[in-house]
C-alpha cells in the first residue's frame, strides 16, 4: 500500500492524498475546493482500478480552465503509479 500527496495546479483544491494498493484506489482525500463534490468523487473512485479512474476523469475542465479537481486526481494517480 502506498500513499502520496499531490500538489494540485490550477484548481481550488490545494492538494490531494491518494492511497493505492496493487493498482486499486484505497482512499482519496481532497484538501480545499468544493467539499461536497470532492467527497462524492473520493467515494465514487474508492475500489476502482487506476486506469478506470483515469479513463473516466482525465481531461475534465472547470469553468474554462484547462484542468479540474477530477483531472488533477488523474495526475495524482499517475504519480502514484510511477512510484509504486
Amino acid at each position: 500500500m502506498k500513499t502520496i500527496t499531490y500538489q494540485t495546479r490550477g484548481t481550488c483544491s490545494r492538494f490531494i492524498e491518494v492511497t493505492g494498493d496493487n493498482g486499486t484506489i484505497v482512499n482519496v482525500q481532497f484538501y480545499g475546493g468544493c467539499d461536497g463534490n470532492l467527497q462524492g468523487i473520493a467515494r465514487l473512485v474508492k475500489g476502482m482500478k487506476y486506469e478506470d479512474v483515469i479513463a473516466r476523469l482525465k481531461g475534465i475542465s472547470c469553468n474554462g480552465k484547462p484542468t479540474s479537481c477530477p483531472d488533477q486526481l488523474c495526475h495524482a494517480i499517475e504519480q502514484l503509479m510511477s512510484e509504486e
